[in-house]
């Protein structure tokens, strides 16, 4: 059978591998293939330190030397097919229904892209980052203007818009296939126009578990920089010995806060948090700004802006081919393995959280917004401290960052005043970015390993993964510190960049085959209708302004729409054509079964709506209530069609699932 055509058929898996019990609710090849792995992993970085070590040293030279390519040329792909994407006609296709609205405000939106996202990160490279690459620049001389220049371009080039776009192909792959199609909001789904029903079987199993070991290496990798930079920030408040038993101890602490917002879910928990990180660091962004060389700042800002875009595509595909460098490795090559083993993690809470917009509302909140505020994060505490070493003499600082980058942060704030106290806040930050990088990965991870079809997963099975994750990231301390997170991010990458490639080529397909049914159903030529008796203008104009209540509408798709769909399905049982209808409560639907081509699916439904300021006089909330009204709406497979139906007569309605199907036929003639 043809992918393309049974993307065509509903999708939906008959009986999901995802097993239903009162206190476990996993996909068992997934989850058991998953939990091993890393208990395997576990075990050899704690049982023999010093050999994983040396294995990990070996994995992370063979990926740079052999594969430094592939991740260079994947990432500059990612970028153009999302930026081709959003800027195409398939921008206007919604994540979701036709009909449905964004599940959150843009502030929370923006808030947990953000702390999703990179917020570990910018705290613990944020300092060190521009300091090292203007003290150890791969090309210009050391701490000079052109050094600081390089610094900031190369700052903004590993945390600008080639992240964003890694994760925004899988967030978007996710959300259009889980939303629009009803498919599980699993990666293998992404895979769906590509292998079909194999989805769910060995192979859909193997790219989820990639997936998991891809989420919780990154997440991992976040967490242990974290941790890393909190003993730091304890040593210089509190004179707290630094060391790997301090760390693993801090590690144990902190799981255990993000298991306290595992318990109050994503609303409760993960929200606040993110929304209380998004504050504290507005803080310290604009104490730096104030403190710090304000004019010089938003100067560099402009600039180094200007000059990360003037210089994108020699940077994107620049390997030192001709010059070869071990820098690539250790920076470039990192950052995008970081990236792209966060992208499972990122990704899925992204797509997650982004239900009912659109692709080019989706693409321009992912791309642009998390990075302008990465921008003036980089530029306001990078160049301040360049410009405390080059302007005002305090080599101090780079000599300080050279030595160890996790004390960077709080090395810089003792130029400035309130010192203990900024400290105090960047730490305290550094733990609730933490806890939302722990909970969100724990969540992502257990739907991955669920099966992707129930988001009310027993809490024990988060609680396991948020400890996976801290055992990973402790074991890798324990086996070479910052050099073992590198190289498990990078080499747990690898695979995963494969799979998302076969993610854009899928969701590619899957987008040409939605906006062919667009174009042909505007095309199509409905028949003529039955003649039916002209409707005087008095009566429909008290139809038009009449506001039914819920039982109306109720009352009228069981007495007029209901009976019309069951004379309809009947007359193509007749001539040998399987169709169905159902209902509940607030809807009623017919469905019309095509085989391997795409089914028919009309229904209306009961929809609420406040009523106009014209019938409201009280404004209360309880009057509100009472004078909402109801509308019969039609709703198709896309989602609703936005006209209403109620007191419409048996046969009107008919023509009306007449004309539909008419209109569905030709998109299937235009497919064949």
């Amino acid at each position: 059978m043809d992918p393309e055509e049974q993307l065509r058929r509903r999708g939906t898996d008959p009986e999901p591998a995802t097993k239903r019990s009162e206190w476990y609710k996993i996909n068992p090849p997934v989850f058991f293939s998953a939990a091993i792995l890393c208990l395997l992993i576990v075990a050899y970085a704690v049982g023999l330190p010093e050999q994983a070590g040396v294995t990990f040293a070996a994995v992370q030279n063979w990926v740079v030397q052999t594969a430094g390519w592939f991740y260079i040329l994947a990432v500059a792909l990612f970028l153009i097919f999302v930026v081709v994407l959003a800027l195409s006609g398939y921008g206007r296709i919604k994540l979701g229904p036709d009909h449905s609205e964004p599940d959150y405000s843009y502030g929370s939106w923006f808030a947990m892209l953000f702390s999703a996202g990179m917020g570990i990160g910018l705290m613990y490279y944020g300092v060190a980052e521009p300091v090292m690459h203007f003290t150890a620049p791969p090309e210009a001389d050391a701490e000079t203007i052109a050094a600081a220049r390089e610094a900031m371009r190369i700052t903004f080039f590993h945390w600008g818009i080639h992240a964003w776009a890694i994760y925004a192909v899988v967030a978007l792959a996710l959300a259009y296939f889980s939303f629009r199609q009803d498919l599980p909001l699993t990666i293998r789904s992404a895979l769906y126009p590509l292998v079909g029903e194999r989805i769910h079987g060995p192979i859909g199993h193997v790219v989820d578990t990639f997936a998991v070991l891809g989420t919780l290496f990154g997440v991992a990798t976040s967490l242990g920089l974290g941790v890393i930079q909190i003993n730091a920030g304890l040593n210089y408040l509190f004179d707290v010995a630094v060391g790997p038993g301090v760390q693993i101890a801090l590690i144990v602490v902190i799981t255990a806060f993000a298991t306290v917002s595992v318990f109050l879910g994503l609303d409760s928990g993960i929200r606040r948090v993110s929304e209380l990180n998004l504050i504290l660091a507005v803080v310290l962004l604009v104490f730096v700004l104030l403190v710090g060389p304000t004019v010089y700042l938003l100067k560099t800002l402009v600039q180094n802006t200007g000059h990360y875009f003037s210089t994108l595509i020699d940077s994107t595909f620049n390997l030192y081919a001709y010059e070869p460098r071990g820098w690539l490795g250790g920076w470039t090559l990192f950052y995008w393995g970081w990236w792209i083993a966060w992208s499972p993690f990122v990704g899925m809470f992204i797509a997650r959280i982004s239900r009912g917009r659109t692709i080019r509302e989706f693409m321009g909140g992912v791309l642009l917004v998390p990075m302008g505020f990465t921008f003036m994060w980089m530029t306001f505490f990078g160049n301040t401290a360049i410009h405390l070493i080059l302007a005002q003499g305090a080599a101090e600082l780079g000599q300080a960052v050279a030595l160890d980058p996790s004390i960077a942060l709080f090395q810089f704030f003792e130029y400035f005043p309130f010192s203990t106290l900024t400290s105090v806040l960047a730490t305290i930050l550094v733990v609730t970015f933490f806890v939302t990088s722990s909970d969100s990965g724990s969540l992502v991870v257990d739907m991955l390993t669920s099966g992707g079809t129930d988001e009310d997963t027993p809490v024990w099975q988060r609680v396991f993964w948020a400890i996976a994750e801290g055992l990973i990231a402790g074991a890798l301390l324990l086996a070479g510190g910052l050099a073992g997170l590198q190289t498990g991010t990078i080499a747990s990458a690898l695979p995963f960049s494969v799979i998302m490639l076969l993610m854009c080529w899928g969701l590619l397909r899957a987008l040409r085959l939605e906006v062919t049914k667009q174009k042909s159903l505007k095309e199509a030529m409905v028949g003529p209708r039955a003649s039916q008796t002209p409707v005087p203008w008095e009566k429909r104009l008290s139809r038009i302004i009449r506001h039914p209540t819920h039982d109306e509408v109720v009352a009228f798709l069981q007495h007029t729409v209901e009976p019309a769909m069951r004379q309809v399905a009947e007359e193509f049982v007749k001539r040998s054509v399987p169709a169905d209808i159902g209902s509940d409560p607030e809807k009623v639907w017919l469905e019309v079964m095509h085989g391997e081509e795409i089914d028919f699916f009309y229904s209306v439904h009961a929809r609420p709506f406040v009523a106009p300021t014209f019938i409201i006089r009280d404004t209360s909330h309880r009057r509100e209530k009472e004078l909402s009204y109801y509308r019969a709406e039609v709703y198709l497979k896309e989602g609703g069609q936005g006209y209403d139906v109620m007191y419409w007569s048996r046969d009107q309605v008919i023509g009306d699932i007449i004309d539909q199907y008419e209109r569905h036929m030709h998109f299937l003639h235009v497919l064949r």
